[in-house]
């Protein structure tokens, strides 16, 4: 799994967990609705932190929570990765 197919399944589980749409997750956060739609479709795949941090609020976190969960913790970078 792509790293940043790790914190879209993230957002998408949030989601699905607190019953709200992205549509709504959008208006939530104050993020562009195409801004969200790119990030889910995997069109973003770097989105900017404060975008994240937006995003964290949005479900009542902060981003250290909202980045703090098994999967992107154990992602390891390849050591061919110039990110």
């Amino acid at each position: 799994m792509e790293y940043w197919e790790i914190y879209v399944k993230r957002i998408k589980k949030l989601c699905i967990q607190r019953g709200i749409s992205i549509n709504k997750l959008s208006a939530m956060s104050d993020v562009k609705q195409s801004t969200l739609d790119n990030i889910v479709r995997g069109q973003t795949k770097n989105p900017r932190v404060k975008t994240l941090h937006k995003i964290a609020i949005a479900f009542n976190m902060t981003l250290a929570e909202f980045l703090d969960f098994d999967e992107l913790n154990e992602y390891s970078f390849d050591d061919n990765d110039t990110d």
